[in-house]
């Protein structure tokens, strides 16, 4: 858990840059961090960008995250799965 993984940034459909993140988070850890989208509500993601005003201002129509073969969703069980999507609607 938290070995990194490679990634790739689509815009329209398109890929438009890709690498690898070494590190990666293994589990929840914080109260105020997490994946956010089209603003950064906790630190803020680069010491290049101030603590306020840095939200996107476009339209961000959807996200999509795929976990590769290394995703850890066999620590829980399908039915815990299928509880916690449930739950986030």
């Amino acid at each position: 858990m938290g070995r990194g993984g490679d990634v790739t940034l689509f815009y329209d459909g398109k890929a438009v840059g890709q690498g690898r993140v070494e590190r990666t988070q293994p589990m929840a850890f914080s109260a105020d961090e997490a994946c956010d989208v089209g603003c950064d509500t906790g630190s803020p993601a680069s010491p290049d960008y101030g603590p306020t005003g840095n939200a996107f201002s476009g339209t961000i129509a959807w996200v999509q995250i795929d976990l590769g073969a290394d995703s850890h969703d066999h620590l829980i069980t399908a039915e815990d799965r299928f509880n916690i999507a449930m739950a986030k609607q």
